[in-house]
């Protein structure tokens, strides 16, 4: 919730959920849909937001509810940007709105308490756990806690959880930022908590996309994002793919990873679920920053699209006002993010667009 983001869904008709509303098809048809949230929602007990301590608006959990959201990791770096009181305002807010939390407490049993949901026939296990925190204010068992990454013990509550779930998803906030490769403690972390007994294990921080792997084999084995990117932020904002290098507009990149939980009776009897049918649908931030900047433009644009969906429209499309010179920088940006998704996250994950 940079300051930027928050004045373009000012300027947009359909306010904030105006920002990702290209993206909310996505997260409405799925049975569940999880988000990093790394933002307090306290504005309440908590001061405006400023460069690198952030508060989000009051409207910020009916339109992610709205928007299909169903699931939020709220153990990230940010988490007590507003202090302890910003992370008891956030659940409560959070709370009202219906949407699943994970990761955060008012005290530390609920911080650590594995949240259930029960979909289709399939109990899933949810956990989250941040290795970065800008301020650690997590102080007695009966105060606001953000769970942190101790890798045995989160080895032990995906063990516990796997025995009361069908399947457990683990959000871990880790990693460097800016890098595209994962550090070694998030290969080692990701390995044992597939043989713990993990499905799922869905990676942010770094701001920048980073691969999707298979970890670990047979009934231990976990498909892991490492890092999803951005989902939508104000940073990268001056990049432009005709005068810039590729990794200038980095931050701006993200993933919705899509897949189906398949549960199925094996021929020996038992009952397993499998992660499968995955896709990654590449996102992109739109930032109308430097032609706002110019005057250009009247109002502040910020609004995540589906790469390929984008792609597609923009080849079909006639000129517009701005004449072909526009639609073919429009194509240009994102073919070369398209590539850029493709050869971080893999290009066996990524839909095509049509020729």
């Amino acid at each position: 919730m940079h300051e930027d983001v928050k004045q373009a869904a000012l300027a947009s008709p359909e306010g904030l959920q105006g920002l990702w509303a290209d993206v909310a098809p996505l997260l409405r048809d799925a049975d569940l849909a999880f988000g990093n949230l790394e933002t307090p929602v306290a504005p309440g007990t908590g001061r405006p937001g400023v460069p690198f301590r952030f508060n989000a608006p009051a409207e910020l959990p009916a339109a992610l509810r709205a928007s299909g959201f169903t699931v939020l990791a709220t153990a990230n770096n940010h988490a007590y940007d507003q202090g302890a009181a910003g992370v008891r305002e956030t659940l409560e807010r959070l709370e009202a709105e219906r949407l699943l939390t994970t990761g955060t407490g008012r005290t530390r049993a609920e911080a650590e308490a594995t949240r259930f949901l029960d979909v289709q026939g399939l109990r899933v296990a949810f956990l989250a756990f941040t290795d970065l925190l800008n301020a650690d204010l997590n102080r007695g068992p009966g105060e606001p806690w953000v769970r942190p990454l101790d890798l045995p013990e989160a080895e032990q509550a995906v063990r516990e959880a796997r025995v009361r779930a069908d399947v457990v998803v683990v959000s871990l906030h880790w990693g460097a930022e800016y890098r595209h490769e994962p550090l070694a403690r998030q290969r080692q972390a990701a390995a044992a908590l597939a043989e713990a007994g993990a499905s799922l294990i869905l990676g942010h921080h770094p701001h920048v996309l980073q691969p999707v792997a298979w970890v670990g084999q047979g009934e231990r084995r976990a498909l892991v994002a490492y890092s999803m990117g951005n989902f939508i932020a104000n940073q990268d904002r001056t990049y432009e793919a005709a005068s810039g290098e590729v990794p200038e507009g980095d931050s701006r990149d993200g993933v919705a990873l899509q897949c189906r939980l398949v549960k199925r009776r094996g021929p020996e009897g038992k009952v397993r679920v499998t992660v499968e049918d995955v896709r990654c649908e590449a996102l992109w931030t739109d930032n109308n920053w430097r032609a706002f900047r110019a005057g250009r433009d009247p109002g502040r644009v910020i609004r995540v699209v589906p790469v390929t969906a984008a792609l597609e429209a923009a080849l079909q499309a006639p000129p517009g006002p701005g004449g072909a010179a526009l639609r073919e920088a429009r194509v240009r940006t994102l073919r070369v993010r398209l590539d850029r998704a493709a050869s971080i996250l893999g290009p066996q994950w990524l839909k095509a667009p049509e020729p």
